[in-house]
């Protein structure tokens, strides 16, 4: 991928600290257990306190470390009086029950997120676990990453406490007021269904979530309940969406350092992915599962059971998108799918 923005922001904070980036806009950075090992949570000025944007994960670790943001002296003593929640992912609603209990808040998310967010929480059971294995299977998976998942069990019970019952509904392209400044929502897909960000043209910023980031693509995966379907297609579609907005626009992403050039980094997502379907596009001139298929994207994390699940769900996020082309046909093999370039 061409050179990523640099960077135009203080220093980032240290776990437990934060960082003025404009007079009542705050950053604070958590560590996490997984890739990219951090995230950004956002703190806005906002009726005599902070209305906060994300979570992290649930974990003893990360409420110790909000305890730290919460005493920093740039929050003046004051606590959270709202709490807006850009997607399900764990890193990002994952400490939102915990929150919302302590300063007696609903979280406002997209309706879309908040009942994905609901729906993965409550199901954990054998059936779950055994679509997953299926998924998994007709990917081309060997017996041993089948075994790995089913001894891994569900996850995101694990970084994600209990949730709200109730909920504040965040709609694209309606404007919420966030400490007397105008914040629009802009909805993007691809890494999660309905993901909120937020722009306001006084502040001349973009809080992007995980939809424009400044180093790496954002997952973009398919989700073994719609296994059928075009997570990248509706990314890249998403993404043409904030060309609207000004280039020198400062862009808060969930992971990695604020930049601007947004137009340039819009840019090169499309060209990072139209080289990665044109490479797969090629590969599969002799058919290949998902499974085989992977090793072609990301042949250095093909060892690794642990990473698996990613590098299979991109890659077949990548062949629906060349199957909504017209340059892969899928063919089934017994339980098995492979994907063949069309001639």
């Amino acid at each position: 991928m061409p050179e990523s923005p640099r960077p135009l922001a203080p220093e980032a904070p240290a776990p437990g600290e934060v960082r003025m980036l404009q007079p009542g806009l705050l950053r604070a950075r958590m560590p996490l257990p997984f890739p990219p090992g951090h995230v950004n949570i956002w703190l806005l000025e906002h009726a005599g306190g902070w209305l906060a944007v994300d979570t992290s994960v649930s974990s003893r670790t990360t409420r110790e470390l909000w305890d730290q943001v919460l005493a920093q002296p740039e929050l003046g003593g004051r606590g959270l009086t709202g709490l807006i929640v850009t997607h399900f992912h764990p890193d990002h609603i994952g400490l939102t029950g915990w929150l919302c209990e302590r300063f007696g808040l609903f979280p406002t998310m997209t309706r879309i997120e908040w009942l994905m967010a609901r729906a993965l929480w409550y199901d954990s059971g054998p059936d779950m676990m055994a679509q997953q294995v299926a998924h998994y299977t007709r990917a081309g998976c060997p017996a041993e990453y089948l075994s790995f998942v089913e001894g891994r069990g569900p996850l995101y019970q694990r970084a994600v406490g209990e949730l709200p019952r109730s909920f504040h509904a965040l709609k694209d392209g309606r404007s919420t007021t966030i400490g007397g400044s105008e914040w629009r929502v802009v909805t993007g897909a691809g890494h999660a269904p309905d993901m909120a960000t937020l722009y306001s043209a006084e502040r001349g910023v973009l809080i992007s979530a995980d939809q424009i980031l400044p180093r790496i693509s954002p997952y973009i995966g398919l989700h073994p309940g719609e296994p059928e379907a075009d997570p990248l297609g509706d990314f890249l579609a998403s993404n043409e969406r904030f060309r609207g907005l000004p280039e020198e626009t400062l862009v808060l992403p969930s992971h990695g350092e604020p930049f601007t050039t947004l137009h340039r980094r819009l840019d090169q997502l499309a060209a990072h992915h139209a080289e990665r379907l044109d490479a797969l596009a090629e590969s599969c001139r002799e058919p290949l599962t998902a499974y085989e298929a992977a090793q072609v994207l990301f042949p250095r994390a093909s060892g690794e059971l642990s990473q698996v699940g990613f590098t299979v769900g991109e890659t077949l996020a990548h062949l629906r998108r060349l199957e909504r082309q017209g340059r892969v046909a899928a063919e089934p093999l017994g339980e098995v799918l492979r994907f063949r370039t069309r001639a």
